[in-house]
């Protein structure tokens, strides 16, 4: 039997059950779960080694602080920085972003607004010339390109995925709204106050806590699970082409970057360059729809007023995504529950990254999601290790109201 750590309250044990699942038969090596309720956590859980890549009896235990980078699931924190300056009157949503970046409105782009950034309707996921994993790094030449780029689609028209560049196209209003790198910001006013272990840019101090990432095969699920993937063979021609808006968004960066590299995980990378623990992820957005218990930091503290909630929460993008090749639906900055995107029910919202890892909320009922995984499998949207949480904490939160 797999040896799980943590906690459990009761009630909640068939997140447990899954958990150990995904650990015995769904091929995670390393992995954890937190699950927050009305501001408290129900479900605190780890298990495996923190290194995929190392031989069993080599590898460091997984401990309640290990982190792993969790690639895309750090837009959503990246977003909350965007929604916090509105919600402050530092920035506006309706603005165009050359209000804020005047060498932006180059190129057509002069009516891109800061909105369309957030729910990839900028038409700018891709970049003509490739960086270089250190050029992504240096906080410079993301921004710089994608200034001199054209949009690929006329902005506000359409949406596609903007899988690297969401993070330079946000970083860059941040930065030129506040002085502060987007990464700086999220810490000293949203991590640091709620003493979340979440960064976007990870300090050289907290290095010692990370794991190392590693593909994973991903087992062949049974027929009676009803987990069976079908073909899509529209998502593989397009991930084949070289041409496609597909490869191009996710080929900016090339070679792509060693995600294990400890200048990567040190760099603020907001689209996926984000370390957390679980619990982080769980807590922060447990914040973002009610006050989190906050023992020993004085009172609970809320992140979003109810007008920002609504916003996160309202669809502005919805159907076929040009560089996804399948339906999607963003908020703004979020992904919305959809069936490219299952989350605990039609109210949630948040974000998975590629390979495993998923976090969001559920405003109705007050949840907060947070699972991380070191074990890269092949999803990009829908991880099935993820799935069985999700599913397993739906039965329980039904099974609580009979």
């Amino acid at each position: 039997m797999t040896d799980v750590q943590g906690t459990v309250t009761a009630g909640f044990e068939p997140v447990l059950s899954a958990f150990r699942t995904n650990l015995t038969e769904r091929g995670d090596v390393g992995a954890a779960v937190t699950v927050y309720r009305d501001g408290r956590p129900v479900v605190d859980l780890w298990a495996g080694r923190a290194d995929a890549d190392a031989d069993a009896d080599a590898a460091r235990p997984w401990r309640r602080e290990t982190a792993q980078v969790i690639r895309s699931a750090t837009k959503g924190p990246a977003a909350a920085v965007l929604h916090l300056l509105q919600q402050r009157g530092r920035i506006d949503l309706d603005a165009p972003v050359g209000t804020y970046w005047p060498e932006f409105k180059a190129h057509g782009k002069e009516r891109v607004l800061v909105r369309h950034l957030l729910a990839h309707r900028a038409g700018l996921p891709v970049l003509d010339a490739p960086l270089t994993p250190e050029e992504a790094r240096d906080g410079v030449s993301g921004p710089a390109a994608l200034a001199a780029q054209p949009p690929l689609w006329e902005p506000g028209t359409a949406h596609g995925y903007h899988a690297h560049t969401y993070g330079w196209l946000l970083g860059e209003v941040v930065a030129r709204a506040t002085g502060r790198t987007l990464g700086r910001w999220f810490a000293e006013e949203i991590a640091d106050p709620l003493g979340l272990d979440l960064w976007i840019g990870l300090p050289d101090a907290e290095a010692r806590r990370v794991g190392r990432l590693a593909p994973v095969p991903a087992p062949e699920p049974p027929a009676s699970a009803g987990l069976r993937v079908r073909p899509k063979p529209d998502v593989a021609r397009a991930h084949e082409d070289p041409d496609s808006p597909t490869r191009r968004a996710f080929g900016v960066v090339d070679p792509l970057p060693d995600e294990n590299d400890p200048a990567h995980r040190a760099a603020e990378q907001p689209s996926s360059g984000g370390v957390a623990t679980a619990h982080g992820l769980a807590r922060f957005y447990a914040a973002l729809v009610g006050p989190v218990e906050d023992a020993g930091r004085g009172p609970g503290r809320r992140l979003y007023v109810p007008a920002t909630l609504a916003l996160a929460r309202t669809e502005e993008s919805v159907g076929p995504d040009r560089v996804l090749v399948v339906r999607t639906r963003f908020g703004s900055g979020y992904m919305l529950h959809g069936p490219s995107s299952p989350m605990l029910s039609p109210n949630s919202f948040g974000h998975p990254g590629r390979g495993g890892s998923l976090a969001f909320a559920d405003p109705e009922t007050g949840i907060g999601f947070g699972y991380v995984t070191n074990g890269m499998q092949r999803s990009v949207t829908s991880d099935p290790r993820a799935q069985a949480l999700v599913r397993a904490l739906r039965t329980c939160l039904r099974d609580a109201r009979h």
